[in-house]
């Protein structure tokens, strides 16, 4: 077991700093499905209107949470069965911190090729992109990359940053939200209202509906982990 836990932890902090976000609320590898049981309902949202929240049923490995600007899948990954859940997110800034996404990936073919790491009593699920629109503007691909995909255009990985409405994602949720702020020299987007854009609301219903034990943001610029205490 403990063990299990230096693996987990070991994936976690490869290379790139944890952060815990979420003020408001306490094609990749193929995946093995399993028939369903029960409906499940997706979240999607139009404009301000959010319609139901996700519900994730035991036997299934994957989970579409939502879909972006321009109507990719967010998908929610899932290894084990326990009734604890961890989360990890990467890929909030998409392209521009693309290997956030990619670090995700890893951690999925891990688990993928590694299953009995996850505790019985843990669920770990991976959301390798949540911005997906930004992502494909860098690597030009949906699902599982390798960094000879990425474009080496400073521009282009800029752009990505943001999603296809281009707001900064990550400034779009119930902490200190503003409609603009700065980003080195940039004034960038925090989205029309809090939660105005379907990839926040998609991991907001997800977190919500699901309540994981903990929920860890990958970012790559800082090199620390963080709480998620709001600023």
């Amino acid at each position: 077991m403990k063990n299990t836990f230096i693996a987990i932890a070991a994936i976690i902090i490869i290379g790139f700093g944890g952060y815990f976000l979420f003020k408001s609320f306490s094609s990749a590898p193929a995946v093995t499905k399993t028939p369903d049981t029960t409906t499940d309902t997706t979240a999607q949202t139009n404009g301000d209107q959010t319609n139901a929240a996700p519900v994730v049923l035991k036997d299934k490995t994957e989970t579409v949470i939502g879909k972006s600007v321009n109507g990719r899948d967010i998908v929610a990954y899932h290894y084990g069965s326990g009734a604890t859940e961890l989360l990890l997110v990467g890929g909030i800034h998409g392209g521009y911190s693309w290997n956030t996404s990619l670090v995700a990936y890893e951690a999925m073919d891990y688990f993928k090729t590694n299953p009995t790491a996850v505790p019985a009593n843990m669920k770990v699920t991976i959301i390798p992109v949540l911005n997906p629109d930004g992502l494909y503007k860098v690597i030009g691909k949906v699902g599982r990359f390798t960094a000879s995909d990425v474009s080496t255009s400073q521009a282009i990985q800029t752009s990505g940053r943001f999603n296809a409405n281009s707001v900064d994602i990550s400034r779009n949720f119930d902490c200190n939200w503003k409609a603009s702020a700065k980003w080195q020299n940039m004034t960038v987007s925090g989205g029309s209202t809090v939660f105005s854009e379907p990839e926040s609301v998609a991991i907001k219903n997800y977190v919500e509906s699901q309540n994981p034990k903990a929920v860890v943001v990958w970012y790559s610029s800082a090199g620390g982990v963080y709480s998620s205490s709001c600023g």
